[in-house]
């Protein structure tokens, strides 16, 4: 794939219909555009935006994300762990990523901003200094997942077993606490 497209704006495509072309995509933004069922894998996006977008069920087996921010995004059962790990980094603001999986991945340092995620996988994946701000985790998957320094105070909705995972200097509120004590079976009063 030698093919670059560089500094589009590319808005309301419908990729369902004639699929994405397979290239490497330079500070591109994508503005409601449906990717749904779509085939994006091989492809390259290097610091591109993609803002209210429906990236549904995509298939992204070796797809590169590098600087690369989803923003009011529909990112529905999407295996983020088949992606291309080499230099990921993207971020989320207010997308829904519900039945999503990040499995094994290394996420540090990412933003999930204003997110629902429910039953999100993030067994065994490696999110030093993750910040999930306002995100609805509910039934969202953590085992053996590194939580080293991340940001969960204003999190809701999730259970983490402190026993099966590493959250080592990770913040929690007074509010959210109980999700930490789910697995033991006791009970909090006010």
């Amino acid at each position: 794939m030698n093919l670059l497209i560089d500094q589009q704006n590319i808005e309301n495509k419908d990729y369902t219909i004639k699929p994405l072309q397979k290239a490497e995509y330079n500070d591109c933004t994508f503005t409601n555009c449906n990717f749904e069922n779509s085939d994006l894998s091989n492809i390259i996006f290097l610091d591109c935006e993609f803002m209210n977008c429906n990236f549904s069920n995509v298939n992204v087996m070796h797809t590169t994300f590098n600087e690369v921010g989803f923003k009011d995004c529909k990112i529905l059962g999407v295996l983020f762990q088949n992606c291309n790990a080499f230099l990921l980094s993207f971020h989320f603001s207010n997308c829904m990523l519900n039945l999503s999986s990040f499995y094994q991945l290394k996420i540090n340092h990412t933003k999930f901003l204003d997110c629902i995620m429910k039953q999100v996988d993030f067994t065994e994946t490696e999110a030093k200094h993750t910040i999930f701000k306002d995100c609805n985790l509910e039934q969202s998957i953590f085992t053996n997942t590194n939580l080293e320094h991340a940001n969960l105070t204003s999190a809701f909705n999730f259970s983490i077993n402190p026993m099966a995972n590493q959250i080592k200097q990770a913040s929690f509120s007074k509010e959210n606490i109980s999700g930490l004590l789910h697995n033991f079976n006791i009970k909090i009063k006010e």
